[in-house]
């Protein structure tokens, strides 16, 4: 087939770059003709709330990448869409997971269907946001009403999906990142973070969102207090970092909790999963997570809240333990967690688990959605 990813790519930073670039190459080792269309503005800067969006490392070279796609032009939209319908290609994949984007992807979408041939599938990581503005549910379904067909990754998310489209939509699970590498000795690795190996490390992971619950964290971490513990929290905030840091103070942590506050390359990734012994995600709200396919890679027990689809794929006792997403429930999981005997018992269920998450199945889903599409 000829297929068209739009979305994330180089040079935009990322897990949603990696997961489009990793489906080119999914399927271009499937003989299929692959292009990546990305974007010239993904946001504005004045909306987006970090620091870059941008990685500084040259384009993958086994990849076609083109930066076509303006967000905030209308004029752009149409003009993308009227190539596309000119291309042909017979499947559009496109990853959604905001409604900031609906409008440029919605309008794109319209006009390349109107060839008779092109067929758009949506790989969607979210329908309803995590921030909620008035204008989501227009825009959702001005967007949502123009795809043939969807892959949905929770159940949550399917639930939601109905609400804007009867189009045909399967199940796949999130995939497992492997383009982090491999775990490292973690000696080394403690060296390249400038972290001290005779600690122990609880990992909390990725961009800071007041949703991702670390508040909650770090008021649990406060009643567990550990001996010769440490939390290590990587990301950069999305969201103001000064109350997060009066709660540091206020509780007593300053010596407990280890900040990295800036995004974490893809090329450190490794290094921090190879430093820690579990992650926690103590998230307020979910549809899935990424990062627990980061972990899933490096077998890295885990610790999510009851929330969205994370205990569907932290499934509890078997890779982690899943609590209630409150302080009192956080604070005794991590007790039940770090129990005598529980890292070792949820490292060996790793092998069989991972299993489940492979970027050929969510490949074949694609294209089954597809191919469910052109029956209609």
């Amino acid at each position: 087939m000829k297929i068209i990813l739009l979305g994330p790519a180089h040079p935009y930073r990322g897990g949603l770059a990696s997961i489009m670039q990793t489906m080119a190459r999914e399927y271009q080792s499937r003989g299929h003709e692959v292009k990546l269309y990305t974007f010239t503005v993904q946001y504005p800067e004045l909306l987006f709330p970090g620091k870059s969006q941008f990685v500084d490392t040259p384009a993958p070279e086994d990849l076609h990448i083109e930066r076509v796609m303006n967000t905030v032009n209308p004029i752009n939209w149409v003009r993308l869409g009227l190539r596309l319908k000119r291309e042909k290609p017979d499947m559009i994949v496109m990853k959604y997971w905001t409604p900031f984007m609906a409008p440029c992807f919605g309008t794109v979408a319209r006009i390349a269907r109107t060839n008779s041939l092109t067929k758009v599938v949506c790989q969607v990581d979210n329908v309803e946001p995590h921030e909620h503005h008035i204008i989501d549910k227009p825009c959702n379904h001005y967007y949502l009403g123009a795809v043939d067909g969807f892959v949905y990754m929770s159940e949550q998310v399917h639930g939601e999906l109905r609400e804007y489209s009867s189009a045909p939509q399967i199940f796949s699970p999130h995939p497992m990142f492997e383009n982090f590498g491999q775990r490292v000795d973690r000696l080394e690795a403690c060296r390249a973070l400038g972290l001290d190996s005779d600690v122990d490390y609880t990992l909390f992971f990725g961009l800071v969102r007041d949703y991702k619950g670390l508040d909650m964290l770090l008021k649990a971490w406060a009643q567990w207090r550990p001996e010769g513990r440490k939390l290590l929290v990587a990301g950069e905030f999305y969201t103001a970092k000064e109350p997060y840091l009066e709660l540091i103070k206020e509780l007593g942590l300053q010596n407990e909790v280890v900040l990295h506050d800036w995004f974490v390359a893809d090329d450190d990734v490794r290094y921090y999963f190879s430093v820690a012994d579990g992650l926690v995600l103590p998230y307020r709200t979910a549809t899935q997570s990424g990062v627990t396919q980061i972990a899933y890679n490096f077998s890295v027990p885990m610790l999510v809240t009851r929330v969205g689809g994370l205990p569907e794929i932290v499934p509890d006792g078997r890779v982690g333990v899943v609590c209630e997403p409150a302080v009192e429930s956080i604070a005794e999981s991590l007790a039940r967690f770090y129990a005598q005997g529980a890292l070792q018992h949820y490292a060996e269920n790793f092998p069989e688990e991972r299993k489940r998450f492979s970027w050929g199945a969510m490949c074949d889903k694609l294209e089954e959605v597809y191919n469910k599409s052109k029956e209609i």
